[in-house]
């Protein structure tokens, strides 16, 4: 049987993979992207952020991306029977898209741009100089450098360091709502469990969701919550709901400071590699960040590995860290009760709730930005619950 032979070795075609594969093999690197499980959907709201397409404007032209642009977001408290809406306007691009169609255009562009398509699972990895891939079918190929761009339950995580534990994990479970569309987002944060409700439109349908940390919660207790939800706010009367559930990484301030990202011949982007902001669960800004510093290290002499780990945790790493330490403080009733009343009265709360649905807020400065509100109820709620617990 003939060996391929490459440079780097793609494990997954989501965003992350597709990207990284395109980049490299566009610069003149032999990259071989492995992944069968192309075309499908992915459980998952599908938002690409402004700043998320800005990232692949050469692979995904924003005007090429179907789906749905957002024009706000519907904040929602069942219990006291509230809502508050936040206008989101042109600068802060939210599009909403099918991911069977967005991941299928990376996917393809990777393959325009070089990159060697092998639509098969990984089932084997044996590492050296080089490694030695082995795919569900039967082919081997070897590669200097084996990227992990497959997800939470990553085969290689899981073959050079170690699988995520449960809690590092978020469970989410939801339902495609077919036949009912919208132009809006809905968010309900709740308490019991921690989490948050969302609803994002596709333009076809909704993809309604509920995620919580595996250690507080069950796909069973959080699918309670959500069919009780569906039931009172009627988001998807009518519709035909088709159920899912997943895992995501929700990873602890400490985490990202110490979970491996890389080693010497291996690395990990995206989910794969725990970058999923913890209070949103999104993951596809960061999948596509990371794919593009990963690319760069491995396009340089030395070390790629040490190289793509610094850069990660100071670009990505500190932010994300920050979001897992004030989460703790975000799904308190009594921080739900002062945003919606501050939403109800306040543009400038406004301005930054949208910006933090948009991506394009830091946490580690949205402390001073609240505080220049002048909602200072709002701010100290948060931030004594996420720095001072009881």
């Amino acid at each position: 049987m003939r060996v391929v032979q490459c440079d780097v070795a793609v494990v997954g075609g989501g965003p992350s993979g597709s990207v990284i594969a395109a980049t490299l093999a566009a610069r003149g690197a032999r990259v071989v992207l492995l992944d069968g499980s192309h075309p499908r959907e992915k459980p998952c709201g599908g938002g690409f952020t402004g700043r998320a397409l800005a990232l692949v404007r050469e692979l995904l032209p924003a005007h090429t991306l179907p789906g749905v642009r957002v024009d706000r977001a519907r904040f929602t408290d069942s219990r006291r029977g509230r809502e508050s809406i936040v206008p989101l306007p042109d600068a802060r691009t939210l599009v909403v898209s099918s991911r069977r169609e967005s991941d299928g255009l990376l996917f393809a562009a990777a393959a325009e741009r070089g990159a060697v398509v092998i639509p098969a699972r990984v089932v084997a990895i044996e590492p050296g100089r080089p490694h030695t891939i082995v795919t569900a079918d039967g082919q081997r190929l070897t590669a200097r450098w084996v990227v992990g761009a497959d997800g939470t339950n990553s085969f290689v995580r899981r073959r050079f360091t170690a699988p995520f534990t449960r809690a590092q994990l978020s469970v989410a479970t939801g339902v495609y709502a077919h036949g009912v569309s919208s132009q809006e987002i809905v968010l309900e944060l709740v308490d019991q469990p921690a989490g948050y409700i969302w609803s994002f439109p596709r333009p076809d349908h909704l993809a309604i969701g509920i995620c919580a940390q595996a250690t507080d919660a069950t796909v069973g207790s959080v699918r309670e919550v959500l069919t009780r939800w569906l039931a009172d706010s009627r988001i998807a009367h009518g519709a035909r709901l088709e159920p899912y559930s997943w895992p995501i990484p929700s990873l602890s301030a400490a985490d990202f400071t110490s979970v491996p990202l890389a080693g010497d011949g291996w690395l990990t982007i995206g989910d794969a590699a725990g970058l999923v902001d913890p209070i949103t669960r999104e993951g596809i800004y960061f999948a596509l960040q990371s794919a593009l510093v990963a690319a760069d290290a491995l396009s340089r002499d030395g070390a790629p590995h040490l190289r793509y780990t610094e850069q990660v945790r100071d670009e990505m790493g500190a932010d994300l860290a920050a979001a897992a330490a004030l989460k703790a403080g975000f799904f308190q009733p009594r921080f739900t009760h002062l945003l919606l009343d501050a939403l109800d009265s306040s543009t400038r709360v406004q301005a930054v709730m949208a910006d933090l649905v948009a991506g394009t807020q830091p946490y580690r400065t949205i402390k001073r930005r609240l505080l220049g509100t002048m909602e200072f109820g709002l701010a100290w709620t948060w931030l004594r619950r996420a720095y001072l617990p009881a």
